[in-house]
């Protein structure tokens, strides 16, 4: 299958010893030259891409800045080499790989849910790569293992589980169709998705929240300008992870949506492109 005929399937870039399939789209504006590229990490839900978590803001971002979206390794569309550990090590080590191979010094790096989690990790080994930094929804500090994200990671494929999982993720239960379900549980059985994603969070799962959790010594010390964004109704990560973020990250701002769930980038797409790309711009200019 080809790019024209599934849009999910983009830019392949070598990083280390796998093929990392890229969204690589837009570019800086003509009269602000100089701007570091937006890098978007996606989240871990089952048969999850960078296209099918950030379709909606990709294009919205990409009118100013070039904005690159990849398929973090057992996930999506990048290469699933035989006997990978997934790790924060390994992910981490993927997204530094990147951006050598695009010759990109600097990214604005925004993290979902597990991403969020990657790109605090992310900023923390290697803060000279991050310019500023958008937690969204976010892993990556210490809290109980909720019940939806229990079941999240515990998704076994069905039409009827995803159904659930959909339910979990969305406020607005008009996002809850049929056709939803049906195009993310095929999304979810295409070959080795489900193999590498059942190998990632086998139970008991509060150990993967751990392992994803940065020390706080080591957040308090981000010197980054962070946005802080969160669904004031999200069923999978607690509200109170991004009020512990925007508490411990001293150059922090907070946002939260009401009437949201987990899917924030979704449920309200158009707001959130404008509120973050309002914060991107705000380090623009001489």
């Amino acid at each position: 299958m080809n790019a024209t005929a599934n849009p999910e399937i983009a830019r392949s870039l070598r990083t280390g010893g796998f093929q990392t399939n890229c969204h690589d789209l837009g570019a800086p504006h003509p009269g602000q030259p100089g701007q570091p590229p937006v890098l978007l990490i996606h989240g871990s839900g089952p048969g999850v891409s960078a296209w099918a978590n950030w379709r909606l803001v990709m294009p919205e971002l990409a009118r100013t800045r070039r904005v690159l979206a990849p398929d973090m390794v057992g996930f999506g569309y990048t290469d699933r080499p035989a006997g990978i550990d997934y790790t924060m090590d390994t992910w981490v080590r993927q997204a530094i790989d990147l951006l050598d191979a695009l010759k990109q010094p600097q990214v604005d790096l925004i993290g979902n849910s597990f991403g969020g989690a990657l790109a605090l990790a992310l900023a923390i080994r290697a803060p000279a790569r991050v310019r500023r930094l958008v937690l969204m929804g976010s892993v990556g500090v210490p809290f109980a293992i909720t019940p939806g994200l229990d079941a999240v990671w515990g998704y076994e494929p069905s039409l009827q589980a995803m159904k659930g999982l959909i339910d979990l993720f969305a406020h607005d239960r008009a996002l809850v169709t049929d056709e939803l379900a049906e195009l993310r549980y095929r999304a979810s059985i295409r070959p080795g998705f489900q193999e590498s994603f059942a190998a990632m969070f086998p139970a008991p799962r509060q150990r993967w929240v751990d392992a994803m959790a940065s020390r706080e010594a080591d957040i308090r010390a981000l010197p980054h300008e962070t946005l802080v964004i969160h669904g004031r109704e999200d069923r999978i990560i607690p509200l109170q992870n991004s009020l512990t973020l925007a508490d411990w990250i001293a150059n922090s701002q907070l946002h939260v949506f009401g009437h949201c769930g987990h899917w924030t980038q979704i449920e309200h797409a158009s707001r959130f492109a404008r509120l973050v790309g309002d914060f991107l711009a705000e380090g623009d200019g001489p």
